[in-house]
């Protein structure tokens, strides 16, 4: 039922790259983390208390998210505030917890998904 991919085998530098975003998005504090950036920008103390985590950790996986180009800054005063940057990685997050309400049972036989990719995030590539 599904169409014939394009490629049928990724090549290397593009296996690597997917890989490399499946890592970052590996831990349930990063992906809540991202969901939210991708709903407002937000600074850490914030952040933190939406995720349920300590602005300390929120800080280090901002930090790595930052290294990976899935989060951009923006200083005003003393505060930082932080937002997603990247529309593919909204998208994958939204069919991956689209695809958990499924395995949980909260979307079983439905079209009605809490976690939807808006259009609004410019894609940073």
């Amino acid at each position: 039922m599904h169409d014939e991919p394009i490629r049928p085998v990724p090549d290397d530098e593009h296996a690597q790259i997917a890989a490399d975003r499946f890592r970052m998005l590996s831990d349930p504090t990063r992906v809540k983390i991202l969901w939210a950036l991708f709903q407002a920008e937000s600074n850490v103390n914030t952040l933190a208390e939406n995720v349920g985590a300590t602005p300390a950790a929120v800080s280090q996986h901002l930090a790595k998210l930052r290294l990976a180009s899935l989060v951009r800054t923006r200083r005003d005063g003393t505060f930082v505030y932080y937002s997603a940057t990247d529309a593919h990685v909204h998208r994958l997050l939204a069919e991956s917890l689209s695809h958990a309400e499924h395995v949980t049972g909260v979307a079983a036989g439905t079209d009605a998904h809490s976690y939807r990719a808006a259009g609004r995030v410019a894609d940073s590539r």
